[in-house]
């Protein structure tokens, strides 16, 4: 069951699954490296959040994102080698966003849908029952 949840992790973040940038636990490396741990942490926070929540605006998400940005770039370009802790906590900030990112997404996938479904079928129910999705 380890190996097939591993598996479908690595393959999920596409971690490059470096054994210096990841977290071990009795002895044995986590499937993903710090920063996709921090990620998937982030994410399964941020699920009950956004039932809460629904939307945050963007300049949220621009500034939990910003740290992951900022750390992996200075890092890729210059010396700077960032470590685990600052990895994780990065990751962590932007999975959160990475949720509200995706409903983003899924509110404009289905307004875009009603907006055509209003032009095709003006009388059909869902648009009553969705019509707040509809600016």
């Amino acid at each position: 069951m380890y190996e097939k949840i591993s598996k479908f992790l690595k393959i999920l973040f596409m971690c490059h699954c470096r054994a210096d940038r990841s977290f071990f636990y009795k002895g044995k490396q986590f499937p993903i490296c710090a920063r996709c741990t921090g990620e998937l942490i982030g994410m399964i926070i941020a699920i009950p959040i956004a039932f809460k929540i629904k939307d945050l605006n963007w300049v949220y998400i621009i500034l939990l994102s910003l740290p992951l940005i900022l750390d992996g770039f200075i890092q890729l370009l210059t010396k700077y080698e960032s470590n685990n802790f600052k990895r994780v906590v990065t990751g962590f900030l932007f999975g959160i966003a990475l949720i509200f990112i995706f409903l983003k997404i899924h509110y404009s996938a289905l307004s875009i849908a009603l907006k055509i479904i209003s032009i095709i079928q003006p009388d059909n129910p869902a648009l009553d029952k969705y019509s707040h999705f509809l600016n």
